[in-house]
């Protein structure tokens, strides 16, 4: 069929203005569709992630926003001592959103000395020395960076909190990049705030092969009674309930994503239908000149399949170049999900495309191959 390649190129470009506008349809369509996957890939990789690591958060119980939970900072010796811990990380927590928006704030307080031991961070500019030595300085990752135009030396605010940036970090885990990390003293003492000797929540880090659920329980039935109760989960288990919301209102845009399809299917079969139609007396001629039934019907799905792959492929380009170039995340409850492109997105946004192709010339196709040669020659 490739030598029928010039045929089907020359058949799409006889109507090209018909043509422009079917694949920039497709290629709207698929740049929402491959959007949406960006951040239902996002989740996914979170969560994977969290699993893989194994660690806990400990948060003040009965409560949600980041906002409303403190706890004891002295926790964290308790929790150290209980067998399987290996690290314990007291973080505080300050965002300038707690529901979920594009472009949430989320400033973690740690202890320096920690924070290296707890997060596997490489600095793409500034450096750890200068972070560590001043107290009022932050690293900031190069997601919120590039998304808030942040460079090292410079001062960045949010409400009465003010950090001097003294590096820009990468990960491995996407999602990490879209925090700001400063000092957990300096955090505390914001301005307006009061809140020395309490933090947020607790990370716990766990020795390999320790039992999650087992270490969970025994961290809450120890402060059980006390005069802040705690509630303890494995990480991922914690993210996925602060993104509750966030994750339903995902679920339910992969309808959106499925009415993308549906539009391409629609785009691309009106298309190719009102094609069929221009060139019946042609499909007629090819079938007098020796051209079989089925090879018709493979030209007309051909021309179909090759109209969804362009303008779908021009989408799902565009939808990885914009979603490389802009950093996406969304947030809620102090959790960041970054837009994730990827090859396995790109590989199934070409798989739609192909497929609504096929199915769009299915009908198109049969029409044009099983046309009357001689009632088609004879019409005007």
């Amino acid at each position: 069929m490739f030598k029928f390649a010039p045929l089907v190129g020359k058949t799409l470009w006889r109507h090209r203005s018909r043509t422009i506008l079917t694949a920039i349809g497709a290629a709207i369509a698929l740049f929402v569709f491959c959007f949406i996957g960006a951040v239902r890939e996002g989740m996914a990789d979170l969560a994977r992630r969290q699993a893989a690591k194994g660690s806990l958060i400990v948060f003040q119980a009965n409560k949600f926003c980041p906002a409303t939970s403190h706890l004891p900072q002295d926790y964290d010796e308790k929790i150290a001592k209980i067998n399987g811990v290996k690290e314990v990380v007291p973080i505080q927590v300050f965002t300038n959103n707690c529901r979920a928006s594009l472009d949430v704030i989320v400033f973690y307080g740690v202890p320096p000395q920690k924070l290296r031991a707890a997060r596997d961070f490489t600095m793409l500019s500034g450096s750890w020395d200068e972070f560590e030595t001043h107290q009022d300085s932050a690293i900031v990752g190069r997601g919120v960076a590039a998304r808030r135009g942040i460079d090292v030396g410079e001062k960045f605010s949010i409400g009465d909190l003010s950090v001097v940036v003294a590096g820009i970090y990468s990960a491995e885990d996407p999602a990490e990049e879209n925090y700001i990390y400063s000092h957990l003293e300096f955090l505390q003492r914001g301005e307006g705030l009061d809140l020395v000797g309490t933090v947020t929540q607790h990370e716990v880090l766990l020795r390999e092969g320790s039992n999650q659920l087992a270490i969970s329980d025994q961290i809450d039935e120890m402060f059980r009674g006390g005069s802040v109760e705690t509630d303890t989960r494995p990480k991922g288990v914690f993210q996925a309930k602060a993104l509750g919301d966030l994750t339903h209102l995902i679920s339910m845009a992969q309808y959106l994503g499925y009415a993308c399809v549906a539009i391409v299917l629609a785009l691309v079969a009106t298309t190719t239908i009102m094609s069929v139609q221009d060139r019946i007396k042609e499909h007629a001629v090819l079938q007098t000149l020796g051209f079989t039934g089925m090879t018709v019907f493979m030209l007309v799905m051909a021309e179909s399949i090759a109209l969804s792959l362009i303008g779908g492929g021009l989408g799902i380009a565009l939808a990885m170049v914009t979603l490389e170039m802009t950093n996406l995340s969304v947030a809620a409850e102090a959790v960041t999900v970054a837009f994730l492109p990827s090859f396995r997105l790109m590989g199934i946004g070409l798989a739609v495309a192909g497929v609504t192709g096929f199915v769009a010339g299915i009908l198109p196709a049969w029409q044009a191959a099983s046309v009357n040669i001689l009632a088609a020659l004879r019409s005007s």
